[in-house]
């Protein structure tokens, strides 16, 4: 019997709205562009989704972003983000709606086919999508790296190695926003999961000032139901 655990996952998420952490790094740039001189373009406003942890999500957020309301560098091309681990989308889209650019990457082919046929007719040219290994994975100049939920699956030291590259590739004032397993969560006892303490997370974003960091430790349920013991790291940071 073939393994459903990866598609029935995107079946369940891709109608959720963007974790709250990717809503936050966003409407800190928008805020940024806003202050800046003519020719920087911001996101559109409103708050935005946020969700829980890892199974109820909130309603709907803002509609989305024209093209003239897009998040610019310097009055050029609509700023770069890279979602690692972006499984059926659900912040890739949402930076989209705002006008960004983003880089979808998944080592599982199902995610990128099911970010693409999610993905609105008009948003599509600013969408490039690679299947790859998040351990391997080539990361281009960007201003916004995201891992939700995604760098437990990596050893401990391709986990310490992706920060690493995450950091080389964000220019100076670009985001990390993250979701990360930490090490009371249930996973930690699983060899096959990463799950770093709070201090060595901190340590990863030694480059960075951490605008926003909160810690969930709780008694939740996964996104297709099983219970779990959840403690996670949310964290938005600011590369210097």
């Amino acid at each position: 019997m073939p393994d459903t655990h990866w598609p029935d996952y995107y079946a369940v998420t891709v109608d959720r709205p963007a974790w709250g952490t990717t809503v936050d790094a966003a409407e800190r740039f928008a805020a940024e562009d806003a202050a800046r001189e003519p020719g920087w373009a911001d996101a559109a406003d409103g708050t935005g989704p946020t969700g829980d942890v890892l199974e109820t999500d909130a309603a709907e957020g803002p509609g989305r972003a024209d093209d003239a309301g897009s998040p610019r560098r310097g009055g050029g091309l609509p700023r770069l983000a890279v979602d690692l681990g972006c499984g059926a989308g659900r912040d890739t889209r949402e930076l989209l709606r705002r006008g960004w650019r983003v880089l979808a990457v998944d080592r599982e082919g199902a995610a990128i086919e099911a970010v693409v046929a999610a993905t609105p007719e008009d948003d599509r040219a600013r969408l490039e999508s690679v299947v790859a290994d998040l351990a391997t994975v080539e990361l281009p100049a960007c201003d916004l790296v995201l891992a939700s939920v995604s760098l437990q699956f990596l050893t401990p030291a391709e986990h310490a190695a992706a920060f690493e590259r995450i950091t080389a590739a964000l220019r100076p004032g670009g985001r990390f926003a993250g979701l990360l397993y930490g090490d009371r969560d249930e996973a930690a006892s699983d060899p096959a999961y990463t799950c770093p303490s709070p201090d060595a997370i901190r340590g990863y974003l030694a480059a960075f000032d951490i605008e926003s960091w909160f810690e969930r430790e709780e008694d939740g349920k996964m996104a297709l139901g099983d219970p779990h013991h959840i403690h996670l790291i949310e964290v938005v940071a600011r590369r210097r």
